[in-house]
């Protein structure tokens, strides 16, 4: 498990004890609590289940959007400065501008500071381009504007086929069912917690337990699987929890560590 990532909260199945010795009384080694059995699933998405597109093919697509095409070179040089500027799944800006304050702070728990938010950002960067910033945006919005990660498809069938709940949680401005219903993945998830729409956002455990509580649940008897630190703060919610490596788009990430936990020993 140490290679796939990191598990919280699901103990070993207990040890036996130490053979007698014939010099002395017998001397058991310390037991481990039984394994958890896993009775659902929680889901981060970004960074867990999809990824965003290759920032130069996002930079391209957005102008071509715009009406101008960009030669590799100069949308390699924007792109560049987009994702420092800040760039929704992608690495934190280096700096909120003081207008744009406000708004990023409400970004995951409003559809329009999500918006204001990360187009702001990229207004910050003169491209040249009419227009780009918020077509940028509508990449987000978009299923080829992300990357299912290879696994993702078969570990959410897989847990499908042995009856076991999904719930996808996620700290996110926008709605994500109609990528699902895209990539034919919607009927695979049983419910979709997003932080603009319960008004919470991880590590708050509160989104967790209205997780939980969709799939009807104990949060003791759920998995929660993300690539965060957020992810993890499920434990304060009494799940159990996987975190991921982090993986190039569209390879695995070890999504199939999920299976071993939640199906094997059903």
């Amino acid at each position: 498990m140490s290679a796939l990532g990191k598990v919280h909260g699901v103990p070993d199945h207990p040890q036996p004890p130490s053979p007698r010795h014939a010099s002395g009384p017998a001397t058991a080694a310390p037991a481990t609590p039984p394994r958890r059995p896993v009775e659902a699933v929680l889901f981060d998405f970004h960074g867990t289940l999809a990824q965003v597109e290759d920032p130069v093919a996002w930079v391209r697509a957005g102008a071509r959007e715009c009406g101008v095409e960009l030669d590799r070179g100069r949308a390699t040089v924007l792109a560049d400065r987009l994702v420092t500027a800040g760039r929704a799944g992608g690495p934190l800006p280096h700096r909120v501008p003081p207008h744009l304050a406000e708004v990023w702070a409400d970004r995951d728990l409003y559809e329009h500071a999500h918006r204001s938010a990360y187009t702001g950002l990229a207004a910050t960067v003169d491209s040249g381009v009419d227009g780009l910033a918020e077509a940028l945006y509508d990449r987000l919005l978009r299923p080829d504007g992300w990357l299912l990660y290879s696994d993702t498809a078969a570990t959410l069938r897989a847990l499908r086929d042995a009856s076991v709940p999904v719930a996808l949680v996620s700290n996110i401005g926008f709605d994500v069912r109609p990528l699902f219903e895209a990539w034919g993945l919607a009927d695979l998830v049983d419910a979709f917690v997003l932080s603009y729409e319960v008004g919470r956002c991880k590590p708050d455990p509160a989104i967790f337990h209205r997780a939980c509580g969709m799939l009807r649940v104990d949060p003791e008897r759920v998995l929660m699987v993300g690539d965060t630190p957020a992810d993890a703060g499920a434990v304060r919610a009494g799940c159990a929890v996987l975190v991921l490596p982090a993986a190039d788009p569209g390879r695995a990430n070890g999504l199939a560590a999920v299976l071993d936990l939640a199906v094997t020993d059903r």
